[in-house]
This record gives structure tokens, sequence and C-alpha cells, in this order.
């Protein structure tokens, strides 16, 4: 089951200025603002600055669809010939991240939690 794409983290290499475009674009203050991640709520998305976004490979805002068995969702789309491209991770709070990538090299993110 999946509640449609609601995050979308972009790949950022100087944060203070995506934070000044993202807030004049958004009309909002962030919810997080850390040095490893700035993340702002608007409309029941969530909109994410990576700045490790490069270094991990990212080239371009990736959109995470968030469903409620992770595991079990990347493994259909294995199955279905998808190919991994992140391995699920704990990013804090019971959240857990990972991708896969279609056989275009499209980048699926997906989200539970």
């Amino acid at each position: 089951m999946s509640d449609g794409y609601k995050t979308i983290i972009y790949p950022v290499s100087d944060l203070e200025k995506a934070k000044a475009v993202f807030g004049a674009l958004l009309g909002v203050e962030p919810e997080m603002d850390q040095p490893y991640y700035v993340g702002y709520k608007v409309a029941g998305q969530d909109i994410g600055l990576d700045p490790n976004g490069h270094k991990k490979g990212m080239t371009g805002p990736i959109t995470y669809l968030h469903v409620d068995d992770i595991k079990a969702t990347r493994q259909a789309l294995l199955d279905a010939s998808a190919t991994p491209n992140d391995d699920i991770k704990d990013v804090g709070g019971g959240r857990l991240v990972g991708s896969v990538k279609d056989a275009d090299g499209n980048v699926i993110g997906l989200i539970q939690g």
C-alpha cells in the first residue's frame, strides 16, 4: 500500500544559498535545520535539502513514494527488473529510506515510517 509521492530531496552544494532560495519559494521556515539536512513541510509534502547528495551520487531531485512495507515494495520492484540503488537504512525516528533504479536508470525513492 502506498500513500503516494510525498517527499522530494534535492542535492545541494551550498546549503545556505539553497535555504534562501527554498525559503523564498516555499514561504516557510524549515522544520528541520541541521548541517546534514534541511527539511520543509508544505501542503502535506516534505521538501528536503541534502548537502551530501552529490557525494552520494544524486544528480538531481529524487521523489520518494511513501509505502507501508519498504522491504516488500523494494523486493517487488527488484523482481520486476529494477536494480538496487541505495540500501534501506534507518534515518532516525524509525523512518526507513531506500531506492532502486528502473530499466532506464531513473531513481525510485521509497520511504516507510
